[in-house]
Parts: C-alpha cells; structure tokens; sequence
C-alpha cells in the first residue's frame, strides 16, 4: 500500500489526525459558544462596573469621613469662640455631594 495524500495512509496515522482534528474542533466550538453567550458577558462586565462604583463610593466616603473630623475638629478647637458656621456648613456640603454620588452610581 502506498502512503501520501491518496487515502491509503497508515489507518493509526489516520486516527490519530482525526482525533487531534476533533480536539481542535472542540476548542474552536467552546471559544465561539462563549463569545456567543451575551448574558454571561453582560453580566460579566455589569459585575466589573458595580466593582468600580463600590470602590469609588469607598473612597468617596473615606474623604467625606476625613473632612467631618476635621470640621469636628475645628469646631471643638472654636469651642472657646463663636462657631465656625463656614466650617459646619461645608462639612454638610460634602456629606450632601456624597449621597448624591452614591444614589447617582445605583441608576
């Protein structure tokens, strides 16, 4: 019998492409099905948008914490004086701006 591309290979040779054909098939089928699979991407990536917006809302709420201590701060050292109504009033500005930005991220 002859070998080459006439069919009358070896029979193993034979069974061997085609099981590495198939393997390769298989992959190509899975990589497409999962391209295909809008819901699990959308909700992939609706998971990686509510990671951002929790982090940035952390961070957000970090700053609005740190500026109250340091209006408390300041309005205890006025203690001895008149208060500091700027200061009081830009506290609550910042804790204002903060819920806003926290509701504005849930829509």
């Amino acid at each position: 019998m002859g070998s080459g591309n006439n069919g009358q290979g070896d029979p193993e040779a034979l069974r061997q492409n085609i099981r590495r054909t198939r393997a390769e098939l298989g992959e190509t089928v899975q990589a497409l099905a999962g391209k295909a699979d809008v819901k699990a991407r959308i909700k992939d990536s609706a998971a990686q948008a509510s990671a951002r917006v929790r982090s940035r809302a952390a961070e957000k709420t970090a700053l609005v914490r740190e500026q109250a201590g340091q209006t408390a701060e300041l309005v205890r050292d006025a203690g001895r004086g008149p208060v500091p109504w700027a200061a009081l009033a830009a506290g609550a500005a910042a804790v204002v701006v903060l819920i806003l930005v926290v509701r504005g991220r849930r829509r």
